[in-house]
């Protein structure tokens, strides 16, 4: 099967300095005349360019094959670890990606200060390593979701009753405000689809049909592909199941045929488009496995299968598991050690959060392999496909450079 991740890897394996600002934020002139009124400092940055590498996908994947063999165990465990903090001071955040070496951080609204110039400052301030540097998300979709207040491109809430190119010029603005706050990675393409304007995900969806919906979604990758990495979400589909995932577990009985030509179809045409992640959702479709999608080997098997997806697959907010009330989930650890036996990459933390809770984890990681209840192979697995994009997106310089 074909590589599918080639184009929209932010173009590192590319040789091209591509400028940014220029071409892609004049798409809304609006929304650059806000960035500069709300931080003057950032009008002052030059043109952003990606800077242009040589590395090649082939180099790339040695260098992160060797990096994981020449870690710890309790350095592979960390390293597939998202965490959060909710402040804004630098010393804390760098503490907190120091101490235990995670190999990502969620900035969430806390974090985010009131202008981009001190934004990137912030985010320098993740960086432990600038040879390997973490994995910075934040979920930027815009519209009902966005934690940067100078974003003022379209979103969801009128793109999807526009033409999908106006959703490609959408997200690649986006993206570009999204590194040049030196973010990597943006969990802000909804995939889910739905018509009913009852339901939870309706305003976030970016189409009221299965095939409205992916012709958008393949769109915001491709507007976000050289400037930031794309993220599916809420895999295997939100709106066939309702309900909140935020204070339980939403089910549905939709078969998996029935799933692969509508829900499916979304995430599908957005692997083929190449985004690099996809963020398991708390979504239990019983039809085709009673657990959550997050802790089911069933649907991992899938989209690595059925869809062909080979980047990192990353968990919803495992705090989300825990306000679920359900008491097999009431406890930080166990989840995040049964995500990745189920073929999580990443395991993120946010909701109920506190400094040494991705500590614990980390520690639950190493613990369950010791104890055999996951496999060294499947965390070097996982590991080496979360230090491949850390590599990537360090290649590209965290995207941009002033």
């Amino acid at each position: 099967m074909a590589d599918r991740r080639g184009s929209a890897r932010l173009a590192v394996t590319a040789f091209a300095v591509v400028t940014v600002m220029a071409t892609l934020v004049s798409g809304s002139a609006a929304a650059s005349e806000d960035v500069g009124d709300l931080d003057a400092t950032a009008t002052a940055l030059p043109p952003a360019t990606v800077r242009a590498v040589a590395a090649s996908d082939a180099d790339i994947a040695e260098t992160a094959r060797a990096r994981v063999a020449a870690m710890t165990l309790r350095e592979k465990a960390a390293s597939v670890v998202m965490g959060h903090v909710p402040t804004q001071s630098k010393s804390q955040l760098r503490d907190y990606m120091a101490e235990d070496g995670l190999g990502g951080f969620l900035l969430m609204g806390s974090n985010i200060p009131a202008s981009e110039s001190a934004l990137r400052s912030l985010t320098d301030a993740l960086v432990v390593d600038s040879t390997f540097e973490p994995l910075i998300a934040i979920d930027q979709e815009g519209g009902d979701v966005s934690r940067l207040p100078w974003d003022d491109f379209p979103s969801s809430l009128t793109l999807k009753n526009e033409p999908p190119e106006n959703t490609r010029d959408a997200f690649a603005g986006r993206a570009a405000l999204v590194a040049r706050a030196g973010i990597g990675v943006n969990f802000g393409v909804v995939a889910d689809e739905t018509d009913d304007p009852g339901m939870f995900i309706y305003r976030r969806a970016l189409g009221t049909s299965p095939t409205s919906a992916a012709a958008r979604v393949a769109a915001a990758v491709e507007g976000e592909g050289a400037m930031a990495a794309s993220t599916l979400k809420h895999f295997p589909g939100h709106g066939a199941a309702p309900g909140d995932s935020h204070a339980g577990i939403p089910s549905t009985d939709l078969d998996y045929d029935r799933w692969r030509t509508s829900d499916g179809l979304p995430f599908e045409t957005g692997v083929d488009a190449g985004a690099p992640l996809v963020m398991f959702g708390h979504l239990r479709y019983t039809s085709v496995d009673d657990e959550p999608a997050t802790l089911s080997t069933e649907w991992h098997r899938i989209a690595r299968e059925e869809l062909g997806f080979d980047g990192v697959a990353i968990t919803d907010d495992l705090g989300m598991l825990e306000a679920s009330g359900i008491a097999d989930y009431d406890d930080p650890v166990t989840n995040a050690v049964a995500a990745l036996a189920a073929g999580n990459d990443m395991v993120l933390t946010v909701l109920y959060s506190t400094p040494r809770t991705a500590g614990r984890i980390v520690d639950g990681i190493v613990d369950a392999v010791e104890r055999g209840e996951l496999t060294e192979q499947r965390l070097d697995e996982a590991a080496q496909r979360v230090a491949t994009l850390r590599l990537e997106l360090t290649a590209a310089g965290r995207a941009l450079t002033p």
